[in-house]
């Protein structure tokens, strides 16, 4: 039996090195990786959303009410973003995701705080996210007392010492159980359909690079688009099984209701699985083996898992990490679903999703189509 060498061990090193050297993806994705984690946990994840968007319908119009819309605006944990007058219009911009919070400060407000009778605050929380949900009670009290605490001095001094001089009423709207698996499996269908269909159309195609049977087909007289077509349309029926098993457990397992139309549904994700078969198609295109087309997809996923709304609140995340979310297709997925199933929105309050996913399809698509090889050099 031979000795260890020190020579045959360096050899092998530099071999490594040079073959490391040469994989420049691979190479670029052990780094990239650690990366975009630490930033995206560093600073794009936040646990305790701050910042989210706010209508406010203040029927009362007295100092009082202008006073805890003051404080509202100097607190870190909402932003009033919208004013409506009227209560539909409110309902309508949370059907759309365009805010998280409505409040309602009722007619009378003001008088019947002067005379101790505890008025109400209606503040209607979108709990189809639990966590963005979940400490708005607490957090508006905390607000309504400070923004009165100058207001109830002097002659109103007595009313000061009782707590809370005014009831915030929450609404849970969507979840009023504010159950979490209610917002995460109509997720978790957008990520595990990103997941699957950009993956199988990569490795498929670069499986044909490997196995030498790329030949074939590129002496075939078929155009890219035709190939790409070709390539991707078994895979929708696949993305389609998929659909069903998450969609029956979502009923039978968990209880979702479903309270859309299911033909819009089945729009919506037939758009969002061609979309990602053709990232895979684009991936495949750059890949030049199947580590590589998978590494590319694990890449793509990670901020799909993480800025898209999935597990954090999307508008509870910097104004950056929101611009980058905007751009990847889970991110308008998701809302799809959350809306349709559990909001039951129209085509026309989830139409500012639909089109951006048509055009990362096109998009896609046309990059793919440019990148396509039709040699093996």
């Amino acid at each position: 039996m031979r000795h260890f060498s020190f020579t045959r061990m360096i050899a092998v090193l530099k071999k490594e090195f040079i073959q490391m050297r040469r994989d420049r993806m691979t190479f670029a994705m052990m780094i990239g990786v650690p990366v975009m984690q630490l930033i995206m946990f560093g600073f794009a994840i936040n646990s305790d959303p701050r910042h989210l968007p706010t209508a406010v319908i203040d029927r009362d119009q007295s100092n009082f009410s202008r006073s805890i819309i003051m404080a509202i605006e100097n607190s870190t944990f909402m932003d009033i973003t919208h004013r409506p007058l009227q209560e539909n219009v409110a309902e309508k911009l949370m059907r759309e995701g365009a805010v998280n919070y409505i409040l309602i400060i009722p007619e009378n407000f003001g008088r019947d705080l002067v005379r101790g009778r505890h008025p109400q605050i209606l503040l209607v929380a979108d709990a189809t996210d639990p966590s963005a949900a979940s400490g708005a009670l607490n957090a508006m009290t905390k607000i309504v007392d400070s923004g009165l605490r100058r207001d109830l001095s002097g002659s109103l001094s007595s009313l000061a010492p009782v707590s809370p001089p005014v009831d915030v009423v929450l609404h849970r709207r969507y979840n009023p159980a504010g159950i979490t698996h209610y917002n995460i499996v109509p997720g978790l269908l957008g990520i595990i359909l990103a997941m699957t269909m950009t993956m199988i159309t990569a490795v498929a195609i670069t499986r044909e690079n490997e196995r030498g049977t790329m030949e074939n087909l590129l002496a075939m007289p078929i155009k890219p688009l035709e190939m790409m077509l070709g390539k991707i349309t078994p895979y929708v029926f696949v993305g389609y099984v998929q659909t069903t098993v998450v969609l029956i457990a979502a009923k039978f397992m968990f209880d979702i209701p479903f309270m859309g139309s299911l033909g819009l549904l089945i729009g919506v994700i037939t758009i969002y699985i061609i979309v990602n078969l053709i990232l895979g198609f684009l991936f495949s295109t750059m890949a030049r083996t199947q580590m590589q087309a998978m590494q590319m997809t694990f890449f793509l996923l990670m901020p799909q898992i993480l800025l898209s709304g999935f597990m954090f609140p999307f508008l509870g995340m910097p104004k950056w990490a929101q611009v980058i979310g905007e751009a990847l297709p889970a991110t308008h997925f998701i809302r799809l679903m959350r809306g349709i199933m559990l909001k039951g929105a129209e085509i026309n309050d989830i139409i500012t999703d639909i089109w951006p996913l048509v055009a990362i399809m096109i998009i896609t698509g046309a990059l793919a189509m440019l990148r396509y090889r039709r040699t093996l050099d």
